[in-house]
């Protein structure tokens, strides 16, 4: 497994609701794990 490292990020107030409320419905473990499926989205669709 890979080494993580902190790096904060700034979002809008309501990009950040939307990610809390993504975490507190159980759909992802936590914020960052919000973060890292949407970063792996977008790099998946960058490829095509």
């Amino acid at each position: 497994m890979q080494k993580k490292k902190a790096f904060p990020v700034s979002l809008e107030e309501e990009m950040i609701e939307w990610v809390m409320s993504q975490v507190d419905n159980e759909r992802y473990r936590n914020r960052s794990h919000v973060v890292e499926q949407a970063i792996l989205e977008f790099k998946r669709r960058w490829k095509e």
